[in-house]
Formats: structure tokens, C-alpha cells, sequence
């Protein structure tokens, strides 16, 4: 064979593999949600401000808040938790995947859902969490009033959806 086709054969197909990218994790899966809870432990708003107003420490007993969410428009994905608990004076995220609380305690925990698109708008900052809730475009279980009081934080976790890089066109599996 020729040695510049040779040559041509060789660099089209090195070409062809460094152009293959990995697919990006589905927004809210348990990839996407270890990936959320180590932007949660960046956040000096969702780490401080929650500790310090009480939030992290109303936790049942348990040692932890649990956060269960996930897309409404993706019928069968499993929901993803996050657990917070306080960790060195912080509000820490020290789980975050798969559901592994199987009994919320509605006094403490939550359990959020959206539509893809109203979580992308909420990760934008274009639908705050006053709205959400109000709208019923997050739909929200868990002690709303310890929520309302904490609207700070809990915008900034609306933010996460567009911080953490997730596949808003493809349900999670897993």
C-alpha cells in the first residue's frame, strides 16, 4: 500500500476516535446526583446559611435531611436522594445517588419534582423558588415552612440543575 495513503488511513481514523465523546450523564441521576452533592459542599450559601438558621439540624434523629427528586415528564427513572447533615458546622452533603431512604419523614424530609423543562428553567435562575412553588411547577412535600424560611438556600438549590452538567434530553436509568 502506499505510504501517504497509508498515512491518510491512519490520521482519518486517530481523527475519527479523538472526535468520540463520552455521552453526558442524564440530568438527575445517581451520577448526576453524586455530582450535585459535591457542588452542594461548594455552595457557601447552601453550606453556611443552612446550618446556621437550624435547617440541617431538624433531621428526626437520623443524623441527616433526606432530598428526593426527580423529572415528572421521565415516568419510569428512579428518583435520586441527596442526604445533608452537619458536618464540621456546615450543612454537608454526604450522599448523594440512588434512594436510600425508603420511609421520608414528612417533618423533615422532602420530596421534589418538576417537569425537565421547569427544572432547566429553575437551574437558570428564570423561575426562582418563590415561583416554583407558588406555580406548582416544583411539586413539594416536606415542611414548607421551614422551606419559606429558608428561600435563600433553597433558591440556590434550584440553581443546581444548571450548575451540574446533565442530559436534559434523555431519562435517567439509573
Amino acid at each position: 500500500m502506499n505510504k501517504k495513503i497509508l498515512a491518510g488511513v491512519l490520521a482519518t481514523i486517530s481523527g475519527g476516535f479523538s472526535a468520540i465523546t463520552l455521552a453526558a450523564t442524564p440530568l438527575m441521576s445517581s451520577e448526576w446526583a453524586a455530582a450535585a452533592c459535591e457542588a452542594w459542599n461548594q455552595n457557601p450559601t447552601l453550606t453556611d446559611e443552612l446550618e446556621k438558621s437550624g435547617w440541617v439540624k431538624n433531621d428526626g434523629g437520623k443524623g441527616y435531611k433526606a432530598m428526593q427528586i426527580y423529572r415528572s415528564d421521565c415516568e419510569n427513572s428512579p428518583h435520586i436522594e441527596l442526604q445533608i447533615a452537619e458536618k464540621d458546622g456546615k450543612a454537608m452533603c454526604i450522599y448523594g445517588g440512588p434512594v436510600k431512604t425508603a420511609k421520608l419523614d414528612k417533618s423533615v424530609d422532602y420530596i421534589m419534582n418538576a417537569s425537565t423543562k421547569n427544572w432547566e428553567k429553575m437551574g437558570r435562575g428564570d423561575l426562582g423558588a418563590m415561583g416554583a412553588m407558588m406555580t406548582f411547577r416544583l411539586k413539594f412535600k416536606g415542611p414548607k415552612g421551614e422551606a419559606m424560611s429558608n428561600m435563600g438556600p433553597f433558591g440556590e438549590f434550584l440553581l443546581l440543575p444548571g450548575k451540574v452538567e446533565g442530559d436534559p434530553t434523555v431519562c435517567p436509568t439509573s
